[in-house]
């Protein structure tokens, strides 16, 4: 069975809370589980992490380079800054889907350039939690296509 990282980067611990007319009701606690759930249909093993450090962030991309398959990362605002996060995406030469919440596309200019971007496979910004699941499903379905290794 496949398995997947599934990294949240700060402030995250308080989705649900902080600014629901942004981020919504939704917890991180629900959405690991529905993501869980969705990995098991899906056939992953999901592992799910959240860090408001971003060393820490750095060193889980790194530990997954040898023990994941793929990743789906809401780096929150490290999107926007972090360029050792983007070396530790690059160099993890793993699939990589991007989750914003919101629709980053919308928001003030600040939020429009990502650096996780230029390591992702694919992006997926606007869609709330669902987006987690949509990314899961994109994994899925990515890894079946790839050839057997030799």
């Amino acid at each position: 069975m496949a398995k997947i990282l599934i990294l949240n980067g700060p402030n995250l611990n308080l989705l649900g809370e902080r600014e629901p007319h942004i981020y919504g009701h939704t917890t991180l606690v629900q959405v690991e589980e529905r993501c869980k759930a969705v990995g098991k249909r899906l056939g992953l093993e999901v592992d799910f992490r959240q860090s408001n450090h971003e060393g820490q962030l750095v060193d889980w991309i790194h530990e997954a380079r040898k023990t994941m398959a793929g990743i789906v990362f809401n780096p929150a605002a490290y999107s926007f800054t972090s360029m050792a996060i983007l070396d530790a995406l690059k160099a993890s030469q793993l699939p990589i889907v991007e989750v914003h919440i919101t629709n980053i596309h919308r928001r003030e200019p600040m939020y429009h350039k990502s650096y996780v971007s230029l390591a992702a496979t694919g992006v997926i910004c606007g869609l709330g939690p669902f987006g987690y699941e949509a990314g899961l499903s994109f994994l899925a379905e990515h890894l079946r296509s790839q050839p057997a290794p030799l």
